[in-house]
Parts: structure tokens; C-alpha cells; sequence
């Protein structure tokens, strides 16, 4: 067994106390100390002979036995000397099937949420949900619990608590909240298992996850269309019916308002680009005239044509919609992201492709764009009778081959 340090002048490794083999300065041990004129020294500079003790010197700790070695490196001598210590005793327990009492530490929840946070905000667009559905959830039951101590037992005891439980407006948490949880439980011990911090069981692999008909499609009906309209047209707040007419006119989502920026829009090809969506692939999008005229009517000096407080980034709608939704008497729980259903909705009404929808709405799968089909008139009736025409067999048809 043996402690080395590095050369502090050319990094090479040498003996502690001895002459470097490779440019002949002495180590030393004493940090206070020049390693060239051992003078005492109160800065990183030697006063003396100037020499520039550079980094901090690292000590490499090498340990074998009967051709085993563990090599470490600490920052000072008093841990290297520790590390010795510690890995010879390991190294002599396993040689001898020595079992290990040292006391470790679980890993909990919250450890390894400590290390999914920052993972999370840089690889997902939703961290905040999680970080919510965390705090709120999952943190008071089992944040203090070693991932080898939660059961499945333990989960489906909380998805018994969340149906009895009310959240904050009085109303019992639905399925999807629940399945938020378990989702991100699962991969809370996924990722564990990815990172080397544990490699036990999953218990949410013998849970059933709630199965969700999330299908909704919302659409008005033409009064209630009617009525939003002329709600808007004598809103006072201008900046609130240019944007929510923006979206009855283009279907785009509410978070890729808040993001658009006037250096997105192209009103002389009526076109607009919308930077990083829920699809993740940047797009341009055609829009309509009457979309165009919404932005001719923005005014303001602010980069984002739909801008929050002093200028900057619009981040909620929540409050505005409410009061045009409840002045316009719409149904209670008709969303804002409604209005994207409405669009998609009418135009597949009227004939037109879903590929084409598919394109305007920007959805990365078709089967997204499939929740509408069911709307587009007469489309099953009109495929079954033309492929009656095509099936039918052409009888009196000559085919003559040229010579």
C-alpha cells in the first residue's frame, strides 16, 4: 500500500518527501511551503523565487493485495491517509468473505429527486408539473423512504387516498392526477436504476396504471360561437380579444402564443413560425386573412406580439378566459385549448383533409389528427361506394400490345 502526490510543478507522480524523477523538484508535504525554496509562503506566488504553485496538489492513494488494486485521488494528505486506511480494510474483508457492518445509508426518494430536478428542467418542457405533482403528492408520503422500502403495497394505498381526497376547488382527484403520480414515480426509479444510485425492483411494474379515454374533443355550436364573438367584439381589453381571437382563427396552442415574437410572422406571405412546439420540430404555418388582420390591429413596442407584464413573456391566460367564457355564457368546462378543438373541428366539418389539418395544427402523428375523422361528412359512406366502383371487374376491354 502507498500514497504518491503529484508533481505540483510537471504532474508527474513521485514519492512524498522525495525529488521528482522527471524535473527534480522536492514535493514536500507542507502546503505552507514553497516545493522549489520551501519558503513560507501566504499567497499562491513564491515571494521568493517566484514560483507559481499552480493547482491545488492532488494525492493518489494506490492499495493492493494478491493482485487486486484500487486507486484513489483526494485534494490533502490527511484524507489520503484515511482512503488507505479504509480501502486495505475492504480489500482484506473480501479476501477473507469478511462481512461488512458499516452502517449505509439508504437510498430515498428525495435523494434521487435531488438529482432528477436539474435532469428534468434541461429534457423537459412539463418540469414544473413534475416538480408539483412531487411536492405535492409524492414528497409527503415517500420522500423520506429508501427506494428498497416503498412496496407496490404502499402505492396502491395511495391511490386509494387520492379518490377519496379533494384538491383545492373541492373536487376529487380524477384519474388522469392519479396516473400523473404513478408515471412519475416510475420513472423516478427508472432513471435511479439508469444512473447507478439503485438496482432493486420497480415497484410500480406490478401496479396498474389507470387507464385514461382522454379523446375529448370540444367544439361550439354556432350560437355559442355567435355569442363569443360579439363578446369580444365589445371587450374592452383589446390585447385579450386579439389573442383569443388569434386562436379561434389559427387553432394554435396557448403556449406557442405566449412564445410567438413579431420576428415569427411574415404578413406579407401570411405565414407565421412557431419556434420549438409540443411536436419539438420547429415549423411555418400559412394563416388566414382574418388572422392577418388581428396582428395589423397589435400595437406596442414589445418583441412578443401577445405580451405579459412590462413587455416581457405572456405566462398564464387563466383569469381573461374565465371572464369572457362566463360574460359569453359558454359551458363551464370549456377549455381555452377548446378552441383548438374548434377550429380542427370545423374544418374537417367542411370537407376539409385531415392531412392538411394534421399540417395547420402540427400534429408529429396522424393518429393525433384521427380524433376528428368521425366529423368529416359522409367520408365512410363516400369510400365504401367508390370502392364498389373500383372492385367491380371491367368486362369488353381489349389490351393490344404494339409490335
Amino acid at each position: 500500500m502507498a500514497i504518491q502526490i503529484y508533481c505540483t510543478q510537471c504532474r508527474s507522480s513521485c514519492s512524498i518527501d522525495k525529488e521528482c524523477p522527471k524535473c527534480g523538484t522536492v514535493c514536500g508535504t507542507d502546503s505552507k511551503k514553497c516545493p522549489k525554496c520551501k519558503k513560507a509562503l501566504e499567497s499562491k506566488k513564491c515571494p521568493k523565487c517566484g514560483a507559481d504553485l499552480g493547482k491545488t496538489r492532488k494525492y493518489r492513494v494506490s492499495v493492493s493485495n494478491k493482485g487486486k488494486r484500487v486507486n484513489r485521488i483526494v485534494d490533502n494528505l490527511t484524507i489520503a491517509r484515511d482512503v488507505e486506511k479504509a480501502l486495505g480494510g475492504d480489500l482484506i474483508r473480501n479476501e477473507f468473505e469478511i462481512a461488512d457492518h458499516r452502517a449505509q445509508k439508504p437510498v430515498t426518494l428525495t435523494d434521487i429527486w435531488g438529482k432528477y430536478l436539474p435532469w428534468a428542467k434541461d429534457h423537459k418542457k412539463t418540469w414544473k408539473c413534475d416538480k408539483y405533482n412531487y411536492e405535492t403528492h409524492l414528497e409527503p408520503r415517500f420522500g423520506k423512504k429508501g427506494l428498497d422500502s416503498i412496496a407496490p403495497l404502499d402505492v396502491e394505498r395511495m391511490k386509494v387516498e387520492l379518490k377519496k381526497r379533494t384538491n383545492k376547488q373541492g373536487r376529487p382527484f380524477t384519474e388522469a392526477t392519479i396516473k400523473h403520480q404513478l408515471v412519475l414515480l416510475k420513472r423516478l426509479y427508472n432513471l435511479a436504476k439508469r444512473w447507478g444510485m439503485y438496482s432493486g425492483e420497480n415497484p410500480l411494474d406490478r401496479v396498474e396504471v389507470p387507464k385514461l379515454d382522454n379523446q375529448r374533443t370540444e367544439f361550439l355550436s354556432n350560437d355559442e360561437a355567435e355569442r363569443l364573438m360579439r363578446v369580444l367584439d365589445s371587450w374592452p381589453c383589446r390585447e385579450t380579444v386579439a389573442f383569443i381571437k388569434f386562436a379561434v382563427f389559427t387553432g394554435i396552442r396557448r403556449g406557442e402564443l405566449f412564445k410567438l415574437t413579431w420576428d415569427d410572422v411574415d404578413l406579407e406571405h401570411g405565414t407565421i413560425t412557431l419556434r420549438a412546439p409540443k411536436g419539438g420540430k420547429t415549423t411555418t404555418i400559412p394563416i388566414s386573412e382574418l388572422a392577418m388582420d388581428v396582428l395589423r390591429g397589435i400595437t406596442g413596442s414589445s418583441p412578443y406580439v401577445f405580451p405579459g407584464k412590462n413587455g416581457g413573456q405572456r405566462t398564464d391566460f387563466k383569469r381573461p378566459w374565465q371572464k369572457i367564457r362566463k360574460t359569453a355564457g359558454l359551458p363551464e368546462n370549456f377549455r381555452f385549448h377548446g378552441l383548438r378543438h374548434h377550429f380542427a373541428s370545423t374544418l374537417v366539418s367542411n370537407g376539409v383533409d385531415l392531412c392538411v389539418v394534421q399540417g395547420l395544427l402540427t400534429h408529429k402523428d396522424s393518429r393525433t389528427t384521427q380524433r376528428y375523422a368521425h366529423l368529416a361528412p359522409g367520408a365512410l359512406q363516400k369510400a365504401a361506394q367508390r370502392s364498389g366502383e373500383l372492385l367491380t371487374p371491367r368486362t369488353g376491354q381489349v389490351l393490344r400490345i404494339k409490335k
